[in-house]
């Protein structure tokens, strides 16, 4: 039988002013490199990072919580102009936040 992926937590949040621009920057850059580069990946970016450090100020340190909050705020944004949609993007601001811990992204090693 196979066991179940432990829940990853980050570190209690020390600046999430910084974080949030650090995850702005860091997805706007992915999100360019990923398809085409479009106006509306800044504001995808924007948003994205609104949320994550929200979530952080509130005491959200649990990535997956932290995953089903974008996801579910993402839902009412505009993807319309975007190859993206808030699955992707939720996704995206995982990998990089286990990337920035060291975490290897396959197979939860």
């Amino acid at each position: 039988m196979t066991e179940p992926i432990p829940p990853i937590t980050l570190p209690p949040s020390q600046n999430p002013e910084l974080e949030g621009e650090w995850l702005k920057q860091s997805l706007h850059r992915w999100l360019d490199a990923e398809f085409l580069p479009e106006a509306v990946n800044q504001n995808i970016a924007e948003r994205a990072a609104q949320i994550f450090v929200r979530q952080r100020m509130e005491g959200e340190n649990d990535l997956g919580s932290l995953v089903i909050a974008i996801v579910t705020e993402m839902q009412a944004f505009d993807f319309s102009k975007s190859f993206y949609g808030e699955f992707a993007i939720a996704n995206a601001v995982s990998d990089l936040l286990l990337e920035s811990l060291g975490i290897d992204k396959c197979c939860g090693q």
